[in-house]
């Protein structure tokens, strides 16, 4: 019998990054394909499974220039699951400002672009790839993440085993200025603690600061909204592994995304810990101001 492998299927937007991630997947083991036609892949599955070179982890891109054979990717999916594979669907998404910022610095042409403007090429491929959206694994929307972020986060998630496997956990911290992560399960306001912003000595710094975050937890409001936080988590982690579910993303915003809502993610990293998970870290607006 052919020995099961772990699949990730990279799909998503063009321009959202996937042949980054397909290049970064590769520099952490997996044997990567790009652009294989769909209704392939399970017939290459069966070769590499019986090959004597043992391929325990592959990733496949795929994206809107499969064309016609775009439609039979959920098909083969499925057979690959059916003949006792694991399969990941990831979904690659970004902002249309962001997609058609890229564009115009690459000067490469969209794939569904042919003569007409870039934006309506970008709509065209949001609803031809929707309702793969909805059924994704995991989406991960790249528009504000360095090259570096995304690579940290891929290699979070697919480079070194968890500490509890089968729940991926995920803490995120932004700014409402640019708006909330479209990928967050649960998302926290924390705009109406004391904001050092305003504090001298302190603007210049960031939550990861150990002056920062004395401040902000010198406040009865400040404490008491992080041991309602660790309350809730407490309760949720254990409760989604226990269901089968494979992530839990979790978003703090203040206004910037630089003081406050760093300094809980922070906070909430140690107390997962101290839980037995180890979540992936992301500031995604550390760098902007």
């Amino acid at each position: 019998m052919a020995d099961s492998i772990a699949f990730v299927v990279i799909t998503g937007m063009s321009g959202a990054g996937k042949s980054f991630a397909i290049k970064c997947l590769e520099d952490i083991g997996f044997f990567c394909v790009d652009n294989l036609p769909t209704t392939l892949i399970p017939t290459f599955a069966d070769l590499i499974a019986r090959a004597g070179q043992k391929f325990s982890r592959v990733a496949l891109g795929v994206d809107v220039r499969e064309g016609e054979y775009l439609p039979h990717l959920l098909d083969a999916i499925g057979e690959l699951r059916a003949r006792g594979h694991k399969v990941e669907i990831l979904f690659l998404e970004a902002s249309d400002e962001a997609l058609v910022r890229r564009y115009h610095e690459t000067r490469r042409r969209h794939p569904l672009g042919g003569e007409g403007h870039v934006h309506d090429a970008i709509r065209a491929e949001r609803k031809a790839l929707a309702h793969m959206r909805e059924v994704a694994d995991r989406i991960v929307d790249t528009s504000s993440l360095t090259v570096h972020q995304f690579k940290e986060l891929l290699g979070d998630l697919h480079g070194t085993p968890r500490t509890r496997p089968g729940l991926a956990a995920s803490l995120v911290s932004f700014g409402f200025r640019h708006g909330i992560p479209i990928d967050a399960d649960l998302v926290f306001d924390v705009r109406f603690l004391p904001n050092p912003h305003f504090v001298e000595g302190l603007r210049p710094l960031d939550g990861r600061d150990p002056r920062v975050r004395e401040f902000i937890l010198s406040h009865d409001l400040s404490r008491d909204l992080l041991k309602r936080l660790q309350d809730l988590l407490r309760f949720l982690l254990p409760a989604y592994q226990r269901e089968g579910k494979a992530y839990l993303t979790v978003a703090i915003g203040c206004t910037g995304g630089r003081h406050r809502s760093v300094a809980f993610v922070e906070e909430l990293r140690g107390f997962m810990e101290s839980q037995g998970f180890t979540p992936t870290v992301v500031h995604r607006d550390l760098d902007r101001e």
